[in-house]
């Protein structure tokens, strides 16, 4: 009897040209995503004073983006698992363009809160990707390396689209002549068009057959207890650690874990899955998310404040809007530069070493503004060194986390690394800006926090991205890798 010949194997050409072809097209979307997150940041002044509001007020509007982004995030990817993650990226960038083009005439503080919250579905964007790219590179055996350079890439677009849109907002705002509306007008037409990008440029991924009932009860227990969480920490920020009720909020959100856990334990599809998370290569990988999101996510309005301090209170640099944005600006670059690197150093060592290098890197940084914080130098060299394991890790940890999970399951494992990032960023600016703000009564100058309360943040910093570091000791030393080829023997 004849043995059947084995299909020929797709050349290593045309698997990196369908590789190439899709990373150019996602690096389009990721690279709107950045111009998002860059462009109306040189416009929050302006922004304040075209709806009549405080500068307080804004930060409520990041509130509820956050707060959004961590409830919407794992449904979309849980539904992108189980219906196709194109269609969920179709469905997030649709409702990501409409809310951009809703914040060109929204004139008044609720309609503009709404629109920036819904704005905040682009957040879904990476891990979506991250797991289109997976199921791609998993036909040619090579999943996990394709995967972590293509997230480097990513994020690469990701940085310089955030550099293009600070620099483009002021730039525009101006040459408009201080239009708003005309103004905001630019990223409502790149998410327009990035849409059309998606649509006809990016295919569709293959969803595990036989799955189409979502587990309802289970997501609106963690949006529940998610919900309770997140609301707490942001009124903890504007209200402050005497709220008794705050507290109520936060602990009541952790209690409603319990019922979720148990009801998940039952399902044989559940949002998520609790037995996969629990495995020595997943938890680290998303508690890693949230200790290094308190630096990502909560570090950087405290670095901006710090730069811009008057030196006659006895610290800060005193530095202008321009050069703070150089400032900025390095460290972006910082994290691209990381973005880039961090395959190669996986390739030369391994992923797990990798992981362990970058958090290390963001610890470093953030330890060594404790004692060296006097000069501009120092301040740079030190964002220099946590951005280039910051940019390692924004899409180093997505991609981690995909190789980790099952087959049909690396959409909800990349979205989980997100809103694990998104809760430690609004637990880290809820504490950074009670500890800021009980340091102001001991300033010079009424608007200046105390040296103590920068110094607190910087080791809080330091400490999480330690504790992630050592966290990730406790994955297998060959996580995340390409799995290796059984040796063929002869007939």
């Amino acid at each position: 009897m004849t043995r059947a010949a084995a299909p020929a194997a797709p050349s290593a050409r045309g698997a990196l040209g369908v590789s190439a072809s899709l990373i150019g097209f996602l690096f389009a979307v990721e690279l709107t995503s950045g111009v998002l997150q860059g462009y109306y940041v040189p416009l929050i002044s302006d922004l304040v004073q075209h709806l009549g509001i405080r500068d307080a007020d804004f930060n409520w509007f990041e509130a509820a983006q956050l707060l959004l982004s961590a409830l919407v995030v794992p449904v979309l990817a849980k539904l992108g698992d189980m219906t196709g993650h194109k269609r969920m990226l179709l469905v997030a960038t649709v409702v990501t363009a409409g809310a951009s083009w809703w914040l060109v005439v929204a004139g008044d503080f609720t309609s503009f809160l709404v629109a920036w919250a819904l704005q905040g579905f682009y957040v879904v964007w990476l891990p979506l990707e991250v797991a289109l790219i997976f199921d791609r590179g998993r036909r040619t055996g090579r999943a996990a390396s394709q995967t972590r350079r293509a997230a480097g890439l990513l994020v690469v677009a990701l940085e310089t689209g955030a550099i293009v849109g600070a620099l483009a907002g002021g730039a525009v705002f101006t040459a408009l002549g201080g239009d708003v509306g005309l103004t905001l007008m630019i990223p409502a037409i790149a998410v327009t068009l990035v849409f059309f990008v998606i649509l006809f440029g990016v295919p569709e991924s293959v969803p595990e057959p036989g799955r189409r009932s979502l587990d309802v009860v289970g997501f609106t227990l963690l949006t529940i207890g998610l919900l309770l969480i997140t609301s707490g920490l942001t009124f903890l920020r504007v209200n402050g650690p005497g709220t008794w009720w705050v507290w109520v909020l936060m602990a009541a959100g952790v209690l409603a874990f319990i019922p979720f856990g148990r009801w998940e334990l039952r399902q044989d599809d559940p949002a998520i899955d609790l037995r996969v998370l629990r495995q020595p290569s997943m938890w680290p990988v998303q508690l890693t998310a949230g200790l290094v999101g308190i630096s990502l996510l909560g570090a950087q309005a405290p670095l901006s404040t710090f730069a811009g301090t008057d030196p006659s209170n006895g610290y800060g640099l005193g530095l202008a809007a321009t050069s703070r944005s150089i400032l900025i600006g390095a460290y972006l670059l910082a994290m691209i530069v990381g973005a880039v690197l961090f395959p190669m150093v996986s390739r030369r060592s391994s992923p797990r070493v990798a992981l362990i290098a970058a958090t290390f890197l963001v610890a470093s940084g953030y330890a060594l503004f404790l004692p060296f914080h006097q000069e501009t130098w120092q301040v740079v060299t030190n964002m220099i060194i946590a951005g280039l394991g910051s940019g390692a890790l924004v899409g180093a940890l997505p991609a981690a986390a995909a190789a980790a999970a099952p087959a049909g399951q690396t959409g909800i494992a990349a979205g989980l690394t997100n809103t694990t990032k998104t809760i430690g960023g609004s637990f880290a600016s809820a504490v950074f800006a009670v500890v800021l703000f009980h340091g102001a009564s001991t300033a010079v100058g009424a608007t200046a926090s105390s040296l103590e309360g920068y110094l607190v943040v910087w080791a809080i910093c330091a400490g999480g991205a330690l504790a992630a570091a050592v966290l990730l000791f406790f994955v297998p030393k060959l996580a995340f890798a390409d799995p290796v080829a059984a040796p063929v023997s002869s007939p």
